[in-house]
């Protein structure tokens, strides 16, 4: 049997371009689900959730409900990690405003912009995992538990965000919360079936 080849790094560039994507997506992602009034679970979720309630622009919020984990992520990953994810978080927030001012979903089926919205952030939060980043919050907390207890990701970071889901009711209708608790199902199988122990997770 021959033996298995050894891992290449990505390189900064690499690095870089998939940060940017990931973050892009993810935004996009985000995008879907603001214009058709659902949630979903993390720190986005979160700050979904103050946008709503509060009016205040989710880039802003996105940033200020995320500085918390930050600390944990220094000392559990180190200052490249949170560096690196601390970066996703202001570029998210970023792409946010852009698209914004350049993408008009007017007319969007609420049902279309669940689906695609989370399937577009699970596919974000995959790039931007494999190139050795997060986005901060519950992702930080998933990927310690992959590592170190062997659990899967998005299995984590499910159960976590069913409570973000639940928190929703207080702002969002019942119909709406019981598609964003799918979509955001949606989102993790994404992440568990894709990102797991013992299968390629970047490096």
């Amino acid at each position: 049997m021959s033996a298995a080849p050894d891992t290449v790094p990505h390189s900064f560039a690499e690095n870089v371009l998939g940060v940017l994507t990931g973050t892009f997506v993810v935004s996009l992602g985000l995008l879907f689900l603001t214009t058709s009034g659902a949630v979903t679970g993390g720190t986005a979720g979160l700050a979904l959730l103050l946008t709503y309630a509060a009016g205040v622009p989710f880039g802003v919020v996105f940033v200020l409900v995320n500085l918390p984990f930050f600390a944990l992520a220094v000392a559990k990953k180190g200052l490249a990690f949170t560096a690196r994810s601390l970066a996703c978080v202001v570029l998210v927030s970023g792409f946010s405003e852009l698209h914004h001012r350049f993408v008009d979903l007017a007319g969007l089926d609420a049902v279309y912009a669940v689906v695609a919205g989370n399937l577009l952030v699970g596919i974000g939060l995959l790039i931007v995992f494999r190139h050795g980043a997060s986005l901060g919050g519950f992702n930080v907390l998933a990927l310690l538990a992959q590592e170190r207890l062997g659990w899967r990701a998005g299995y984590v970071q499910m159960g976590l965000d069913v409570c973000v889901v639940l928190a929703a009711l207080a702002v969002v209708e019942p119909v709406d919360v019981l598609f964003s608790a799918l979509g955001a199902a949606l989102l993790n199988l994404v992440l568990a079936l894709n990102h797991r122990p013992g299968r390629y997770l970047g490096a």
